[in-house]
């Protein structure tokens, strides 16, 4: 179980390298451009819904970024929230 921090945008190699480690018991938490990913009905969309983590977004970099068109299957969160899912999630892999 690894929560996964992702903060490239959608189409750099990071976020594609994230996409094919993530895996079913883990967590991933878009922040930073990666926010991006979850801009509903995009291709980054249909691949982080086929990842099958848990899908989290820090809401306040989506709001700054502009994103408000997110499918119900991401899970927006506050710091408050970011700091839960530490806790949840004994280890964590950022990906920039």
């Amino acid at each position: 179980m690894i929560l996964h921090t992702l903060s490239a945008a959608p189409g750099d190699s990071v976020y594609l390298d994230c996409l094919r480690f993530v895996g079913e018991e883990d967590a991933l938490l878009l922040v930073g451009s990666g926010v991006y990913g979850a801009l509903k009905g995009s291709a980054s969309e249909a691949a982080l819904l086929d990842c099958g983590a848990r899908l989290f977004i820090l809401s306040a970099h989506a709001e700054a970024a502009g994103v408000r068109n997110v499918s119900g299957l991401f899970t927006m969160l506050d710091m408050a929230g970011f700091v839960t899912l530490t806790e949840q999630y004994p280890r964590q892999l950022a990906w920039h």
